[in-house]
């Protein structure tokens, strides 16, 4: 995950955060192989305060993936996994300028015939030493069991 990050545009994070998701998070992260390659991948957990909630930290696809609908199916993997059970919304945060996320996240909403709405989560400030941009929240759902 580490590796498709570094030669991608995504927010890198250290290996011992994929490590460590993969670890500990296993029933809510998603892998995407081909031939054995590594091509996509979805981090996410269900927060203690919040058990009806996944919430997805990062959603990487290949470059060769792209336009494969591998991030849908990615997503579609996890709501349907038995840890997410009991969830009824996903949660994610993403720059006012990551079209394709959005994009992806609305799809998600549109193809379980349910909401997405979009609110405030981390403002610019947030960040210190870093020209991040604000990072909003998109909450899909809730999911029809």
């Amino acid at each position: 995950m580490w590796e498709l990050v570094d030669n991608s545009s995504l927010d890198q994070n250290s290996a011992y955060k994929y490590l460590m998701m993969s670890e500990f998070f296993s029933d809510t992260c998603v892998i995407a192989k081909e031939d054995e390659k590594l091509v996509g991948f979805v981090t996410a957990f269900i927060p203690p305060e919040h058990p009806d909630v996944v919430f997805v930290w990062q959603i990487g696809v290949d470059s060769s993936q792209r336009g494969k609908g591998v991030a849908s199916k990615l997503l579609n993997e996890l709501v349907s996994r038995e840890a997410c059970r009991e969830v009824r919304y996903l949660e994610a945060t993403v720059t006012p300028s990551n079209e394709a996320s959005q994009s992806l996240f609305r799809r998600l909403a549109r193809d379980h015939d349910t909401e997405c709405k979009v609110t405030e989560r981390f403002t610019e400030e947030m960040f210190p030493g870093d020209d991040h941009e604000e990072e909003l929240n998109f909450r899909i759902g809730p999911f029809k069991r």
